[in-house]
C-alpha cells in the first residue's frame, strides 16, 4: 500500500507529497481552464503517468530479459474533449535508442506497453494512440 498526500496551496496549485519518501510534485490549472501554465496541470500527469508506466514496465522486462532499453523516451500529447471536461485521447511516441532490437525484444517492448497497470487503468472511451520511432 502506498500513500500520498495532496493539499491545495492556492492560486490553482496543489503539492502532493510521497509519504514514504517525501517526494513533492506541484500542479497548477492548466492555461486553458484559468491557470499560468507554469507546472504539470493534474490532466498532464495523468496523461504523463501512462507514458512513465510504459518505460518502467519495459525497463523491468528488458532487465529481466538482459537487454537495455536506456535513453528511451515518450513524448506525450494530451487531448481534452468538453461535455464533460475530460481527457479524450492520449499520443504517446516511442523514441527507442537503437534499431537493432531483436523480434523478440520488440515484442517484449510492445506486451510491457500494451499491459501497464496505468494502461489497464485508463477508461476505455480514452483513446490511446502509440507511435514508435527508431533511429536512422
Amino acid at each position: 500500500m502506498t500513500k500520498m498526500r495532496t493539499t491545495y496551496i492556492g492560486e490553482l496549485k496543489t503539492e502532493a507529497i510521497h509519504l514514504k519518501s517525501g517526494s513533492k510534485v506541484i500542479t497548477e490549472a492548466p492555461e486553458d481552464n484559468n491557470g499560468k501554465g507554469q507546472k504539470f496541470s493534474p490532466t498532464d500527469l495523468f496523461a504523463t503517468s501512462l507514458g512513465s508506466c510504459m518505460l518502467t514496465i519495459m525497463g523491468i522486462s528488458a532487465q529481466a530479459h538482459g537487454f537495455s532499453i536506456e535513453g528511451t523516451r515518450v513524448e506525450v500529447e494530451k487531448i481534452m474533449a468538453a461535455n464533460p471536461r475530460r481527457v479524450s485521447e492520449i499520443k504517446l511516441e516511442i523514441h527507442l535508442p537503437r534499431k537493432d532490437y531483436t523480434d523478440k525484444e520488440m515484442r517484449l517492448i510492445e506486451s510491457a506497453i500494451k499491459t501497464c497497470p496505468v494502461a489497464n487503468s485508463i477508461h476505455p472511451d480514452i483513446v490511446k494512440t502509440i507511435s514508435y520511432h527508431l533511429p536512422e
